[in-house]
């Protein structure tokens, strides 16, 4: 064997050596990365294929009080735009007098009432204040932490917050799966099963779309 076969040959097991330390090195940070939010997307993608069959009991809690005559006052000076988010004295109020967080979330008003939406994952809230006597409801409706998980699945009313992490936690299944493809590909030359499996997982949801879904 040449001198120069032999200066090709090394040169070729440094780079397969280079790839498999940098593959395995991003496989094994990014699957440490996302496996607990992955054990928690495949659970309820379970969950979520099974809703039918999961029977919800939803707890439904009601709270009532009285608005302050002073606070009532400055809500029915004014105009106050459809939309607009909540003064913060009344804010404050309410997480005082009925521990309801309204943050940011805008508000429905009217010419006698304010409503506020509070959704929620796993549930729903809403809090109305009659603008005409000061009377203020607040409803909370929960349908158990499987809901709250699901929604969490889809980032339904989850916050700004969580749908970054979903982008974050995407990525990293991304960066995940194409390192593992490279592995694959690497050690494929020792594992003769190792494209059909890859090819049986591609081809039977393929067929499964094709075929029965409609």
């Amino acid at each position: 064997m040449s001198e120069t076969t032999n200066i090709k040959k090394i040169a070729d097991q440094q780079r397969r050596s280079f790839w498999l330390k940098q593959l395995h090195q991003w496989h094994w940070i990014s699957s440490a990365a996302c496996l607990i939010a992955m054990l928690l997307f495949a659970a309820t993608g379970i969950t979520l294929n099974h809703s039918a069959q999961i029977e919800a009991h939803p707890q439904v809690s009601n709270k009532q009080a009285q608005l302050p005559k002073d606070l009532l006052a400055q809500l029915t000076v004014g105009q106050h735009k459809d939309k607009e988010t909540l003064p913060a004295p009344l804010r404050t109020w309410l997480d005082r007098q009925l521990s309801v967080s309204v943050g940011e979330q805008p508000g429905e008003w009217s010419g006698d009432e304010l409503y506020v939406a509070l959704p929620r994952p796993g549930g729903d809230a809403w809090l109305r204040v009659d603008l005409g006597n000061g009377k203020v409801e607040y409803e909370k409706t929960d349908r158990g932490w499987i809901s709250y998980f699901n929604d969490l699945h889809k980032g339904r009313n989850a916050g700004a917050a969580w749908g970054w992490f979903i982008d974050i936690f995407a990525a990293a299944c991304l960066v995940f799966c194409l390192t593992g493809l490279f592995l694959l590909h690497l050690h494929a030359g020792n594992r003769p099963m190792t494209w059909p499996l890859v090819g049986f997982g591609l081809v039977v949801p393929l067929v499964l779309a094709i075929v029965f879904i409609h």
